[in-house]
């Protein structure tokens, strides 16, 4: 199994994204993440779809995903010529006691803690997929109280492959 990130432009519609998880749904095709937003122009949507399957499922995926009216461009981010990047928001059950050492955690990864009860404290990261995973592996020792990942967003590297939409 390998993953691929594919970033679409598409008309920013009413719908759009439920024909596109349609499509996924539909055909059996696994997701893993999926994010979406708007971009300078306000017509226009970004999403960013991380996919897995082999060679033949992921080049059937891009060619299904072209083939819908609202989608007005399409392309593969490839880790080598892109910038990934994830957002967590994580809740940890935290004594007063604790408190420091998860904050001490949280200081070593540049992430800011957003809130704080007598209980708990809440953080916020960003990076990329294997950061997060680093830090969610780090506070092994203390109860994950919730947490909330928002999927990979991606932009590629420099001024090649910008795609102007009129």
């Amino acid at each position: 199994m390998q993953k691929r990130v594919f970033q679409l432009l598409v008309n920013n519609t009413s719908g759009v994204l439920s024909r596109i998880a349609g499509l996924f749904s539909r055909r059996g095709y696994n997701v893993e993440s999926i994010t979406a937003g708007a971009t300078a122009a306000p017509r226009i949507t970004r999403i960013t779809i991380v996919a897995s399957g082999d060679e033949e499922i992921l080049e059937q995926i891009e060619k299904q995903l072209a083939k819908l009216e609202d989608v007005r461009n399409i392309r593969e981010l490839k880790p080598e010529a892109s910038v990934f990047r994830e957002l967590l928001m994580i809740k940890v059950r935290a004594t007063p006691d604790q408190r420091q050492s998860v904050i001490a955690i949280a200081d070593i990864f540049r992430a800011k803690i957003i809130d704080v009860s007598p209980e708990s404290l809440m953080i916020e990261l960003t990076g990329n997929q294997q950061k997060i995973d680093a830090f969610i592996g780090l506070l092994d020792g203390y109860e994950i109280l919730e947490q909330a990942r928002t999927g990979i967003a991606g932009l590629g590297r420099g001024t090649d492959q910008i795609v102007y939409i009129d």
